[in-house]
């Protein structure tokens, strides 16, 4: 790390430094820890959160989801003690499982305000690894989508069969095609809900004043590729537009986008929503593990590298293959692996 320009990360409209730690701290990574310079909250009021002054002194809750103790415990509760020992503080945890607020107490003011500010950068740390759990998505797998899709399948297992890497395993679930807007780390109930309620008030805010109370007419059609050589493709795409010309399902997407970054719920990876329908994917390839390893990583390279397949002659020969004409009249907050009774993914939320 540059040390004039260190990580920064944001949280609670404020900034932080995450500061170089030794090769050492590094070997579990529940010894992980971040620490935010003593400048940063100590010496102005902290408006990001609540410090309240009890009887003995001072306090502060965080509402933390139970998979995340851990990284607040460390190893053998080596970064809670450390927590505790330089900022001067009580920390107490509930038991692992049960959800629960953590508890900062103390005799001053600045030491609780400089735990909570760690414990902050710590845990916005550690849920940048978790694997997202939820997204938002629109369903396009409407029957006469599906029955498209699957001709498209049946084409392109026939002319294109003895291309490098191209077999029936790489293809979609037809029951599970969707545009995908952002994934979500929901790691409660609490944060289920916060997200369906934000979803409800995008719909009232914006998104029926774009859509005009009207479900959006797309249309599916044509293929391209997401990596530099076609020759190396892992995933081909349907490409997606409204039928009108319009950018309304681009603007409402968009928009999503911002509302649940700004909300905390969601990183930010583009400045666009790429929106785009998953075809075939590589990941989706015949491997006892494969669905496993997908499901298992958390930030960190696959076990097995992807094997990739030559997608020339498909982008060539699909190039504008119609799958069809779909009405869009809902956002679904999906839950990753799993499945509803129409074979879609089980829905948390939707507007």
């Amino acid at each position: 790390m540059d040390v004039l320009r260190p990580t920064l990360i944001r949280i609670g409209g404020r900034v932080y430094r995450k500061n170089l730690i030794q090769e050492q701290a590094c070997q579990h990574e529940e010894e992980e820890d971040f620490c935010a310079g003593p400048s940063d909250c100590g010496d102005e009021p902290c408006d990001a959160f609540v410090v309240e002054e009890t009887e003995k002194g001072f306090q502060c809750r965080v509402e933390v989801p139970s998979p995340l103790y851990k990284y607040i415990i460390g190893k053998k509760g080596e970064t809670k003690k450390r927590l505790e020992t330089e900022t001067r503080t009580s920390i107490s945890i509930p038991k692992p499982g049960v959800e629960g607020e953590i508890v900062i107490t103390g005799q001053h003011r600045s030491g609780i305000i400089s735990a909570r500010t760690r414990i902050d950068v710590l845990l916005d740390s550690f849920r940048k690894k978790q694997p997202f759990t939820h997204f938002l998505s629109f369903a396009l797998n409407q029957p006469a989508i599906q029955e498209k899709f699957l001709q498209f399948k049946e084409e392109v297992l026939e002319k294109c069969s003895k291309d490098h890497g191209v077999s029936g395993s790489l293809f979609q679930n037809p029951a599970k095609l969707h545009l995908t807007l952002g994934t979500l780390v929901l790691l409660n109930e609490q944060e289920i809900q916060k997200a369906c309620d934000l979803l409800q008030r995008c719909k009232e805010d914006f998104v029926d004043q774009i859509a005009g109370g009207k479900p959006l007419t797309v249309e599916v059609a044509g293929v391209e590729y997401m990596n530099d050589d076609p020759a190396m493709t892992d995933v081909l795409y349907a490409k997606v537009h409204m039928k009108d010309g319009s950018d309304r399902l681009q603007v409402i997407a968009d928009q999503l986008v911002e509302r649940f970054v700004a909300s905390g719920l969601m990183l930010k990876e583009w400045d666009r929503v790429k929106l785009h329908a998953t075809v075939m994917n590589t990941l989706f390839r015949k491997d006892p593990s494969a669905e496993e390893r997908n499901n298992t990583m958390t930030g960190k390279s696959s076990f097995k590298e992807r094997e990739s397949f030559n997608g020339r002659n498909i982008l060539k020969l699909f190039e504008n293959f119609y799958f069809g004409e779909v009405q869009l009249d809902s956002v679904h907050l999906s839950q990753r692996f799993s499945s509803d009774a129409s074979g879609y993914y089980a829905t948390s939320g939707q507007l």
